[in-house]
């Protein structure tokens, strides 16, 4: 059992996850500009973040210029962290995919909670943070300001030329 409290997680314990992890497989990326996955995923590339889009619907396609993958189970790389961008129902199959893919992390998205699957990974040696964004918290433990949206390159204060 977890000696973790999964509703308020320790600054060192998501330090320590954000800086171990380089490969992130994102269960639920999507291509639409606007849609938080869209705008998380932008920014872990950012800073420096392998990311890996996972969604069955585009396969094949890129998001982001990377090539999205229909299931964790055709990545030919191993991912340090799978991140979840789907329902909580959703999250008890996808940890166990990751689980199975060798992930060392399961990180379950802003409103993604799922006790039975956090048990299960964490049974397994997995390390799990439910209902937190990796964007976010990156932003707020690096003090910048990006987790407001405000870098997005989506927003401007400049005046737009015609």
């Amino acid at each position: 059992m977890s000696d973790i409290v999964h509703d308020r997680y320790d600054d060192l314990y998501l330090r320590k996850i954000l800086r171990d992890t380089r490969t992130i497989a994102m269960v639920g990326a999507s291509a639409n500009w606007n849609r938080p996955s869209y705008f998380a995923m932008k920014y872990l590339l950012d800073r420096g973040y392998k990311v890996i889009p996972v969604n069955p619907a585009a396969a094949g396609q890129e998001i982001l210029g990377q090539k999205v993958y229909a299931a964790l189970e055709e990545l030919s790389v191993k991912a340090d962290m799978v991140d979840i961008f789907r329902n909580s129902e959703a999250a008890g199959p996808i940890t166990d995919e990751a689980i199975k893919h060798g992930a060392k992390v399961v990180w379950m998205q802003l409103g993604v909670i799922n006790q039975a699957a956090a048990a299960r990974a964490e049974a397994a040696g997995l390390k799990v943070v439910m209902n937190r964004c990796p964007k976010i918290e990156h932003s707020r433990l690096a003090g910048t300001i990006e987790w407001h949206g405000i870098a997005s390159g989506v927003i401007s204060s400049k005046k737009r030329v015609l």
